[in-house]
């Protein structure tokens, strides 16, 4: 992953990369991958992607997008109640007002699981409804977490200036690269998802299995990051090209990234991050092709 400018990169290292498997991503100022390159053996697998094709238009796809929506539900939900136990004594206030929110956002669990359909283009309109109410109860809690270390008025996603917000979107920007080549080694279609609607130029499968994983990786380090004082150092404030120094970038990187590399249990075993991220994407195409119902990955707290 190449997130500074300038950076060079020889035709021997590209050639180990991708005889290893390994994926070179490069990401621009805010986050946002803009090339990639991958050995074109990763992505030889046609029959999981046929299923996968097929599912769209058939119960599986519905059955994937529900299990999806839950498990970042669960993660949002679990994640606010993780940062409000440390405050039940120090500031009831806040502790009361992130479980209110944690609360909000679990009843809506039962609303995704309780919607049928025969396939996923039924609903999808529905999800993002429920989606969009978590959201809006989820990142309120998260603005009682934050408290006076920041200023945080409300989510932005691309474009985003202000600190926050270009925080938690660069820290995205390592999750879908994660994503998306743990998508390609388990032989998916990136574009082609079961939530977000189809677009030219839009990963849609990659978007829906960051869904997953936005708060495990990405907002649990972060937030409490800031929590314990760290300063979000922003470049050219005052000429309308504000982005994050490229001191913030590193450690913002070099957060997500120990997150990543850290172990959680799986499957009753003791897995890295970033492995289960993988994990998961085999599920799915096990799913794709006749095997178990794919569930969700859902954060521990």
């Amino acid at each position: 992953m190449i997130t500074c400018p300038a950076v060079s990169v020889s035709s021997d290292i590209i050639r180990e990369c991708c005889e290893r498997g390994i994926p070179i991503t490069f990401l621009t100022y805010s986050g946002n991958p803009y090339a990639k390159v991958v050995s074109p053996a990763l992505t030889a697998t046609v029959k999981t992607r046929r299923e996968q094709i097929a599912a769209l238009n058939d119960v599986r796809g519905l059955q994937i997008a529900k299990a999806v929506v839950s498990g970042k539900l669960k993660n949002q939900a679990n994640l606010l109640r993780y940062f409000a136990k440390y405050r039940k004594q120090t500031d009831p206030a806040a502790f009361k007002a992130i479980s209110l929110y944690a609360g909000k956002v679990i009843r809506l669990v039962n609303e995704v699981m309780a919607l049928n359909g025969e396939d996923a283009d039924d609903l999808r309109e529905s999800l993002l409804n429920i989606e969009g109410r978590a959201g809006a109860a989820y990142w309120e809690g998260v603005k009682v977490i934050i408290g006076n270390k920041a200023t945080f008025a409300k989510r932005e996603h691309r474009g985003a200036t202000d600190p926050v917000n270009a925080m938690l979107n660069y820290g995205y920007g390592i999750l879908y690269s994660e994503v998306w080549s743990a998508i390609t080694l388990a032989g998916l279609e990136p574009f082609a998802g079961f939530i977000h609607a189809d677009r030219p130029g839009k990963p849609s499968l990659v978007l829906d299995i960051m869904e997953e994983f936005r708060q495990p990786v990405v907002d649990g380090p972060l937030l409490a990051a800031i929590g314990k004082g760290f300063k979000i150092d922003m470049e050219n404030p005052d000429v309308g090209d504000a982005r994050l120094s490229q001191k913030t970038r590193l450690e913002i990187a070099s957060r997500v990234i120990a997150r990543l590399d850290s172990k959680v249990t799986y499957g009753g075993k003791k897995w890295k991050l970033k492995n289960v991220i993988q994990l998961q994407c085999r599920q799915l195409a096990s799913f794709l092709q006749g095997g178990a119902q794919y569930q969700p990955f859902v954060s521990k707290w």
